[in-house]
């Protein structure tokens, strides 16, 4: 069966170029594999960015994130993954990505990646 998630981020201009303003973008709805069980592990995507001349456009980001639910993928590279690619898409003035993972085995694991 063919996915409905495309790994592909759109873009669209800044409306506001000569401003510095920061966009925040939260889902709870993140899922991934883990890369040794195969057992989904959940997470809270956090999203904060300067724009620069382009801005994420959030159905592009929804069906991207969306990508990673059939993937298996250590926490640490996941979080990276979404930041390169974000960062290859509309090259933000700056950008942090967090990645709250759901307690496993007693364990709760918090990533946190920026740019520049």
């Amino acid at each position: 069966m063919p996915s409905k998630y495309a790994k592909k981020l759109k873009c669209f201009q800044n409306p506001q170029k000569n401003r510095d303003y920061e966009i925040f973008i939260d889902t709870t709805e993140f899922t991934c594999l883990c890369p040794l069980t195969g057992q989904p592990d959940f997470a809270r995507i956090i999203i904060k960015y300067i724009p620069d001349k382009l801005c994420v456009e959030l159905k592009s980001l929804k069906l991207y994130l969306g990508s990673y639910r059939n993937q298996g993928a250590f926490h640490e590279k996941v979080v990276n993954q979404i930041l390169n690619d974000i960062i290859k898409t509309i090259s933000p003035r700056k950008i942090n990505v967090i990645g709250i993972f759901n307690i496993r085995g007693g364990i709760k694991t918090t990533v946190k990646v920026s740019y520049p």
